[in-house]
Parts: structure tokens; sequence; C-alpha cells
């Protein structure tokens, strides 16, 4: 069963080696600090049997929720993390009252997009060349609440 709860700073270390499996340009373990300093965030990791396999976070602009990263150690993945992490943050927005959930996803993503888009969000852009690594096409979604 996959539990999650609120990230604490010593969980930094093992989303940082998560961070650098997934990402091309990871944030650096200082990033994850600063977030988990910064009120206006919330930052949940997602655990199986007591190990970290995998994190998210949400920053809390006025009456909206922006997704900022969510990500699943490729060893756990198709066992219902993301869904989980997901799930997690979405409750978070809800009990916070927030108007709508905002997110960038790679235009190549196409698992995270399937994922989003079982939840309602809906592509609402693109930013052109939004990924500096690769010059990739970001798409914006939008999840309404309210």
């Amino acid at each position: 069963m996959i539990q999650t709860v609120p990230m604490k700073e010593e969980d930094i270390g093992r989303v940082y080696e998560i961070e650098e499996k997934c990402f091309l340009t990871p944030w650096s373990k200082y990033s994850f600090k600063k977030e988990l300093e910064n009120p206006l965030t919330y930052y949940i990791v997602a655990k199986k049997e007591n190990d970290i396999i995998g994190y998210g976070g949400m920053w809390i602009i006025v009456d909206e929720g922006h997704i900022t990263n969510i990500a699943v150690d490729p060893a756990f993945r198709n066992q219902g993390a993301g869904k989980a992490i997901l799930t997690a943050l979405l409750d978070e927005a809800e009990r916070r009252k927030l108007a709508a959930v905002t997110l960038e996803v790679r235009k190549s993503n196409h698992i995270a997009l399937n994922l989003y888009k079982k939840f309602g969000f809906i592509c609402a852009g693109i930013r052109k060349e939004y990924y500096h690594d690769t010059k990739e096409d970001a798409i914006i979604m939008w999840k309404y609440l309210s």
C-alpha cells in the first residue's frame, strides 16, 4: 500500500535521488530545502513499506494551486504512486478551498498527460520551448475545483 505524508527536511536526500533519476535538469537539494521553508508550498512524499518512492509539490498562489513537480522512482512506477501523489495534492487543494489547480507537462510525457486527463485536467495552452534542456514544449493543464 502506498501512503502519502508531508515531506520533511530529512527526506530531501532520497527525494533528490529520485529527482536525479527522473529529470535531465534536476532541482538541487537546496531548492527543496527552500521550498519546505516556504509557507505557500505543500510538498509530500509517497512511501511504500516506509521507503520513499516518489514525491510531489504544489505552490499555493492566492486561490490557485500550481503543481511544481511529481516524480516516482523508475523502479516503482506502474504501482499507483503517481496517482496517490496527485490525489493527495488535489485533496489538499480542496481542503484549502482553492478554485483551480494548474501544471505544465512535457508534450512527450504521454503517461503523465493521460493521468492528468483521468483526473479531470484539461489542456489550456502550450508554452513553446518551455523546457530549457531539450527546448520541448510544455502543455499547460488546468483542473477547476469550484
